[in-house]
């Protein structure tokens, strides 16, 4: 019997919150959850992948329904061991940056540094595991941004990128997102607390 969550109308991160809480009541099943925009859908599906759990989306009008399938423990633990042979490449270090500039003062001078600063992330071993933009940080992860080649060169060797989806909402940027994906404040909240190492710019 697949077990229904009703996420609608639930502002962020309620609907990520709301699957994690059903997903950890189970041993192993399936469950649809019920959302109505795309930055709950883009979560929730965030959230399945992290948690190595196969997942589809389908729509219903204007309800997407993200369906999740838990299986036996033994698959995440497989997927672990593949996991722990891979090379080192990477600190446990989330840097968090919420601004496009550096620092305070001139402007001009702190889009220049938060540049510079990115730029030498693709330069300098191990790679952080995450970066997390939010409030006008999100700007830099849209089209446009100087940074962009330089963040896609840190996707591309595993880094992960994440924008705040309220943040980008709120700027009328989310359809110009271009690198990384997109999370919520439950997510920016477990990476901080989780990571070894948090920096914030």
């Amino acid at each position: 019997m697949v077990k229904e969550i009703d996420a609608r109308e639930q502002a962020c991160p309620k609907p990520v919150i709301m699957t994690k809480k059903a997903l950890e009541s189970m041993d192993k099943g399936e469950i649809d959850v019920i959302v109505d925009n795309e930055v709950a859908k883009e979560n929730v599906s965030k959230l399945s992948k992290s948690m190595n759990l196969e997942y589809s989306v389908s729509r219903d009008n204007e309800n997407f329904i993200i369906n999740i399938v838990k299986g036996e423990k033994e698959e995440v633990k497989e997927k672990e061991d593949i996991d722990i042979c891979k090379p080192n490449l990477f600190k446990d270090t989330t840097i968090a940056i919420n601004s496009d500039k550096m620092g305070e003062g001139n402007d001009e001078l702190g889009k220049i540094l938060i540049k510079g600063f990115i730029y030498s992330l693709t330069e300098s071993l191990p790679y952080p595991s995450t970066l997390v933009f939010y409030n006008n940080g999100v700007k830099l992860t849209v089209e446009g941004s100087e940074c962009l080649e330089d963040l896609k060169t840190l996707e591309e060797a595993g880094v992960e990128i994440l924008s705040c989806g309220t943040c980008l909402d709120y700027n009328n940027i989310a359809d110009k997102l271009s690198v990384g994906g997109v999370t919520n404040m439950y997510t920016i909240v477990e990476k901080i607390k989780n990571s070894t190492n948090t920096i914030t710019i």
